[in-house]
């Protein structure tokens, strides 16, 4: 692709990606209540979702996509119940100092497959890869190589505009101390996370 393509996708999707909506929401509110580090497969599962869904636009399979619409309905609900699980655990949390703990066995599984799931269900999403994405870059004329790119691009925007989100909230974390706070700090994130599934939920 030419550079002035490539330069105007990464603007698009930037400005796509940076704008808050249910995903940034519920990485946010992860790293709130977990930390920094216990977030990053989560965040790890939405760069993946956005290259699935990439790969299939790239395919030309959104005819495919919206025939198996129901297939993807299934994938965002599994996805919203697993923030819906997400929102319960922070909100019963104790309500006690951050510091850290470790990662129990096969959260980071779960987290990345949740990840997956809350971004191949996010109409969000959908809407960029089936629609905006095809006025910006010409699907049916994109070579192998132009589709390298267009991944090379997709992996270090995502990531790095979601790890930026996931580190100011834990710094914020970091400064809380005081139980009441923390409390505070634990309902709230998880009536984050149930908001943002019922967002997802909710929208077609």
């Amino acid at each position: 692709m030419e550079l002035a393509s490539l330069a105007l996708f990464a603007g698009v999707y930037f400005l796509a990606v940076a704008s808050p909506g249910p995903a940034i929401a519920a990485l946010v509110a992860r790293s709130l209540s977990t930390g920094f580090r216990r977030s990053l497969p989560f965040l790890a599962g939405i760069v993946a979702g956005d290259l699935v869904w990439f790969t299939l636009s790239a395919l030309g399979l959104s005819v495919l996509m919206q025939s198996f619409h129901g297939v993807f309905v299934a994938i965002k609900y599994a996805g919203c119940a697993y923030l819906i699980y997400l929102a319960f655990k922070a909100w019963t949390a104790p309500a006690e100092p951050p510091k850290p703990s470790p990662a129990a066995r096969g959260e980071g599984i779960r987290l990345f497959l949740g990840g997956i799931a809350l971004t191949l269900g996010n109409p969000k999403v959908m809407i960029f890869f089936l629609s905006i994405l095809p006025l910006v870059i010409d699907l049916n004329a994109l070579t192998p190589l132009a589709y390298l790119e267009v991944m090379a691009l997709i992996a270090p925007i995502l990531g790095g505009t979601m790890l930026a989100y996931a580190y100011a909230a834990d710094r914020a974390r970091r400064l809380v101390a005081s139980p009441r706070a923390m409390r505070w700090i634990n309902r709230t994130t998880g009536g984050v996370m149930a908001g943002a599934a019922a967002a997802i939920a909710t929208r077609s």
